[in-house]
């Protein structure tokens, strides 16, 4: 006898890629269902991370292939990319608010943060030269928690 209830509520939401991806306007493949699996595990993934993570169960798939899948992911809308000084693009599935990121300036890991004030843009700038302001990008910096245990570790 089935009975619903706490046990399947504990279970994980199955995501259908696919879906998303024929959503998006485009063509179902593996490399674009195994890229879309990866930034679910790895929000702020390089490409090279994401193609580390796919290739071994996705033979056959190259380094450009995953290139040229985020591209088209990026234009349609299913990834963002972002760029933080001094790093390789990073792509995450985050897509449509206006977050921002923090980066530790020592171990380089990235987290999301909600928009400064709640609203987009977060900023006004004090003069658009004309131009129509949609989204703010703001990178904040500092030192992870991790690496400020590491760093107070250090400290004789």
């Amino acid at each position: 006898m089935h009975t619903s209830g706490t046990a399947d509520a504990a279970l994980p939401a199955v995501v259908d890629h696919a879906a998303e991806i024929r959503a998006a306007g485009l063509k179902v493949t593996a490399p674009r269902v195994a890229v879309l699996q990866g930034l679910a595990a790895s929000p702020h993934a390089t490409a090279d991370q994401l193609y580390d993570s796919i290739s071994s169960t996705l033979t056959g798939t190259s380094l450009q292939a995953v290139y040229g899948v985020l591209a088209a992911f990026t234009t349609a809308g299913l990834v963002r990319r972002i760029e933080p000084a001094g790093s390789a693009a990073l792509f995450e599935r985050r897509v449509g608010d206006n977050h921002h990121h923090i980066v530790c300036t020592r171990c380089h890991s990235v987290r999301d943060v909600e928009c400064v004030t709640g609203e987009a843009p977060c900023l006004t700038p004090s003069d658009t030269a004309g131009f129509v302001v949609q989204t703010a990008e703001v990178t904040f910096w500092g030192l992870c928690p991790d690496c400020q245990a590491d760093t107070a570790a250090d400290i004789p």
